[in-house]
């Protein structure tokens, strides 16, 4: 569905992508993981169309994008949840949801959509009204991937998803994003600092380091092999080797 090949980004003359190259799935959960700076919000903002590709393709599904503005890329069924959350904090929670449906035309489905997104966020039917900068950080986040969802897309991005949020509701947000996967066949790319716990729901896996990829794996997710973090970077190890 998604494919990115020898994609090289820079930021003025500081590289920030080498040429790395990645493959989704349809259906699938794929996690992108590394340290800070590694390029993974990078990787994804590129994707999306704010940073532009100095070389490179990005394919999706059969279409090349790599120089398609924003506006266009979410049209085409990418949506992106970003890093920080970033919701409209003077807009409500409703208002909030009804900006990421700003290009839809199939307005006879948003009312279901929307619906759906209450069903599994609760929390935001609550606050429909309240504006989105006195949500708790937990809050905006369930917001950002709802908003993203009210694109319709094909595939949700989502960027540092349990960033800035309280332990308790780290799970919660995971095991919302294995229903989403799993109820909607939604595709999902997944980037993340919590390496154990993204890798757990994934059913592949990349390693990024200064811009490279330097290891991958398929991995069991969710899928019933029950892989745990010792198993999953045992794989790492012996790719590396």
């Amino acid at each position: 569905m998604l494919e990115i090949k020898d994609l090289v980004v820079n930021y003025g003359s500081i590289a920030a992508l080498h040429g790395i190259s990645l493959r989704v799935e349809q259906g699938s959960i794929v996690t992108l993981v590394g340290a800070n700076g590694a390029g993974k919000t990078t990787t994804l903002r590129t994707i999306s169309g704010i940073v532009k590709a100095k070389s490179g393709t990005i394919t999706f599904n059969g279409e090349d994008i790599t120089h398609l503005p924003p506006h266009q890329v979410v049209a085409r069924g990418l949506a992106q949840s970003p890093e920080g959350r970033m919701v409209f904090s003077n807009l409500t929670v409703m208002e909030n949801l009804r900006m990421g449906a700003y290009l839809r035309k199939d307005t006879a489905n948003f009312v279901k959509d929307l619906d759906y997104i209450f069903a599994i966020f609760p929390r935001l039917k609550e606050r429909e009204k309240q504006t989105a900068g006195t949500l708790s950080g937990g809050e905006q986040q369930m917001l950002a991937i709802g908003r993203a969802l009210m694109s319709k897309p094909k595939c949700l991005m989502l960027d540092e998803p349990s960033l800035g949020i309280a332990p308790i509701l780290v799970r919660t947000i995971f095991d919302k994003i294995v229903e989403i996967n799993r109820e909607l066949g939604l595709t999902i790319l997944l980037v993340e600092q919590n390496a154990n716990l993204a890798l757990e729901v994934s059913q592949m896996g990349y390693v990024l380091e200064t811009g490279r990829i330097i290891l991958a794996d398929t991995l069991g997710g969710f899928a019933g092999e029950s892989a745990g973090p010792g198993l999953l970077f045992g794989g790492w190890r012996k790719l590396k080797k």
